[in-house]
């Protein structure tokens, strides 16, 4: 019985174990490949100005633009004003301003702005009904209309005039009216033998007096006055706060901006165009004229604070509240 009973469990075992090696292993489930997720991108408003200042932004608003970071919406204001609003309460993230207003943003949002970027340099052009001023001392005796009275040209005209060893108020006549529209038509009129004009505005009344002719370069005149810094007009700022939360999107808008600058000097019709698709300047005709004239740039980092800091300065000289009251400090430069 015994014997019987070894002989049965013997049986059971190798039967067990017959059928364990049959068994095939249980096959651990594959992990799936995780499913391609595309990074969210941040949504950045940006703000332009119609004129020069909002000419560099123009190729970034074709229609066949894309960022691979940056969500970007665009607006084009007529006037600074639009802007400053805007801006300051959050609804713009970036903006393209005159570099005296990012100065006088910073003080008015108690440090909370840094510039990003210089966009535009001189733009500002003395335009001549003849063909007697060669040269800043060819305007002794002259009168020169203008606009922007206690603002950045007349800021701008003085110093240049003073430093060629002429007195604004005793060698030249400088005669101001409010708007650039009234300069326009005196020029146009052939009432004005001599006025300083900015672009597109220079372009325009160009094209409805021929006897008119670019006679000086402001920029040209400023640079010739080998001040080591530059008659440097617009820029692009962000509020420090931002940019402290949003680095790699301020970082990828630096990186396509530049080329859409760039893109205008390659490509002036398609620039042009889109300036007068999108409000940027009236006719792509004018704008096609004058993005030569516009002085585009891109100076960021280290470079940007040497070259508009003699430009600050010369504001400051005239008139502290051009800047806000005092001199930007290093840290209102963005260092990347």
């Amino acid at each position: 019985m015994t014997r019987k009973v070894f002989i049965l469990l013997l049986c059971l075992a190798l039967a067990f174990t017959a059928a364990a090696c049959s068994a095939k292993p249980a096959e651990k489930p594959q992990d799936k490949p995780a499913e391609d997720t595309p990074a969210q991108k941040t949504a950045v408003a940006v703000a332009g100005i119609a004129g020069p200042t909002g000419v560099g932004l123009a190729n970034m608003m074709a229609a066949d633009f894309t960022s691979e970071t940056n969500d970007y919406t665009f607006t084009v204001a007529t006037a600074p004003d639009e802007v400053v609003g805007k801006f300051a309460s959050g609804e713009v993230q970036i903006a393209s301003v005159p570099t005296n207003l990012a100065a006088t943003l910073n003080k008015k949002l108690n440090g909370d702005v840094q510039m990003l970027a210089l966009n535009t340099a001189g733009v500002l052009y003395i335009l001549e009904n003849g063909d007697s001023v060669h040269s800043v001392a060819d305007l002794k005796g002259k009168t020169v209309w203008s606009t922007g009275q206690g603002a950045n040209p007349e800021y701008v005209l003085r110093y240049v005039l003073t430093r060629n060893g002429l007195d604004p108020d005793k060698d030249v006549t400088l005669e101001f009216l409010g708007e650039n529209s009234e300069l326009v038509a005196k020029l146009a009129k052939g009432e004005a033998e001599v006025a300083l004009v900015p672009e597109p505005a220079a372009t325009t009344v160009m094209t409805k007096n021929q006897n008119l002719r670019v006679a000086l370069s402001m920029d040209e005149q400023w640079t010739a006055l080998n001040t080591g810094s530059r008659l440097v007009m617009g820029c692009v700022v962000a509020k420090k706060s931002w940019v402290a939360e949003n680095k790699a999107a301020v970082d990828a808008f630096l990186t396509e901006y530049k080329a859409s600058i760039e893109a205008a000097a390659k490509d002036p019709d398609k620039t042009a165009a889109l300036c007068e698709e999108k409000g940027i300047v009236a006719a792509a005709a004018i704008a096609k004229a004058a993005i030569p004239r516009c002085n585009l740039i891109f100076v960021a980092g280290q470079e940007m604070k040497a070259t508009v800091e003699g430009y600050f300065q010369v504001l400051f000289d005239a008139n502290p509240a051009s800047v806000g009251g005092a001199l930007p400090a290093d840290d209102f430069y963005y260092a990347g």
